[in-house]
């Protein structure tokens, strides 16, 4: 094993791209020490990641996203939450939250938040006052609770694994979704009051009238696929597809900012970003067979949950286990590891599922703004040009906030589970 991880380190620490980071260490492990293996059971492995039909609607999210993100979505979101936010204290910070929520309950997609909110909101924040690391960690982990609210590929990704109720789960990420926001907003709040922001005056009446007449019909995404799925009129992958539709219809037809010659860009932006994570899922599902096949978790998980552990140890164990893992790879690879690897663990306690996945997915969204390799860092880092260490200066509060969320959640699990309980999926 000692091979197999410095080959993986050392790939990330000279930027590899994931993929390669994660095959090319499993191809090298089996060739040194597994000389006889028959490699073409790696590439069974690898298809057999991305066969189940819940993973159709991965490329329909993305291509909804690609269409809205080149789209008005972004601008509208932002005009309108100023209108009724930006006057209150810390409210351009707080603006700033509430489109990205907004953002990613429209895309699902973190990076395109990042891009697509971050670049039009951060230099009002800096013309404000506030200091250019607070802005960057408020974009990369506000842009993170699209990780919770659906459309959510970590947690269709999680539902293919565990063979949990992608449905479900998608309800499930909404309470903690917006108690995040909450949180944020607070912090927001408090950090504009201790460093003098002024705010931007109040919008008037009509302003505010306008400004819901532009951005109201961007909602209409979160409303199909919430409500498509909670009214049961929907399943996850048909409130995929409408997602693309409904996109189609507002950015073509309603605000005409896209035309069909555009659409041909979309469609190839959309292969290429569903080829890396399919890919991924595949490269997943092949190291865990791996593991499996090396009988790994058979020979230290049993000495580290003991004959009869409590279901609070083993979710401490499991979040822990995510949350460490997913600083350093890929969220969706971490899921395809783990979730096996766990699995008995978890059937044999009793854990929630559903409760489980939001607890996972939200390690995946902490990750991808944590260092040294979340995600979301460089994708903020490639946008905004600005150095590794002001993008992470100021993130331990947030990540503290979504710590903070997560030891909520196990306290208090209807904080999750209310709505898909209520829905009965």
């Amino acid at each position: 094993m000692l091979l197999l991880v410095s080959t993986m380190i050392f790939k990330l620490l000279f930027g590899f791209p994931f993929m390669i980071t994660l095959l090319g260490s499993l191809i090298l492990y089996i060739t040194v020490y597994m000389p006889n293996f028959n490699m073409n059971v790696i590439i069974q492995q690898v298809v057999t990641g991305i066969v189940p039909p819940s993973l159709v609607a991965v490329p329909m999210f993305i291509l909804a996203a690609n269409i809205i993100t080149a789209g008005q979505a972004a601008k509208r979101l932002i005009r309108m939450t100023k209108a009724f936010l930006g006057h209150i204290p810390g409210g351009l910070a707080i603006t700033t939250n509430a489109a990205c929520t907004m953002f990613g309950a429209v895309s699902g997609s973190t990076q395109a938040t990042v891009a697509a909110i971050g670049g039009t909101m951060r230099p009002m924040l800096l013309e404000a006052g506030y200091s250019s690391p607070f802005t960057l960690a408020l974009i990369i982990n506000s842009s993170d609770i699209a990780f919770l609210i659906p459309p959510s590929i970590g947690f269709i990704v999680y539902g293919v694994v565990t063979g949990t109720s992608v449905g479900k789960l998608f309800l499930a990420g909404v309470g903690p979704g917006l108690l995040i926001f909450v949180l944020f907003s607070i912090y927001a709040y408090i950090y504009s009051k201790r460093n003098n922001i002024i705010s931007p005056p109040k919008a008037d009446k009509k302003e505010r009238i306008d400004s819901v007449k532009g951005g109201i019909l961007v909602m209409g995404f979160p409303v199909i696929i919430i409500g498509g799925i909670y009214g049961g009129l929907f399943s996850p992958t048909e409130a995929a597809a409408a997602s693309v539709a409904y996109a189609l219809i507002l950015e073509g037809l309603v605000y005409k900012t896209i035309r069909f010659n555009d659409m041909i860009d979309h469609f190839l932006q959309t292969g290429v970003i569903t080829g890396v994570v399919f890919i991924l899922v595949g490269a997943g599902n092949a190291f865990s067979f791996l593991l499996s096949f090396l009988r790994i978790p058979q020979t230290y998980l049993p000495p580290l949950f003991g004959d009869n552990p409590s279901q609070l140890y083993v979710i401490f164990i499991v979040v822990a286990a995510y949350f460490i893992a997913c600083m350093f790879v890929d969220p969706i690879v971490a899921i395809y590891v783990l979730s096996p690897i766990f699995a008995p663990y978890v059937l044999l306690t009793g854990v929630d599922p559903v409760l489980l996945g939001v607890l996972v997915v939200l390690q995946a969204a902490i990750g991808s703004a944590t260092p040294p390799f979340g995600c979301d860092i460089f994708t903020a880092q490639l946008i905004f040009r600005r150095p590794y260490m002001e993008i992470i200066s100021h993130t331990p509060p947030f990540i503290f906030i979504l710590l903070l969320v997560t030891a909520l959640l196990v306290a208090f699990p209807q904080i999750a589970l209310f709505l898909p309980n209520a829905a009965m999926i």
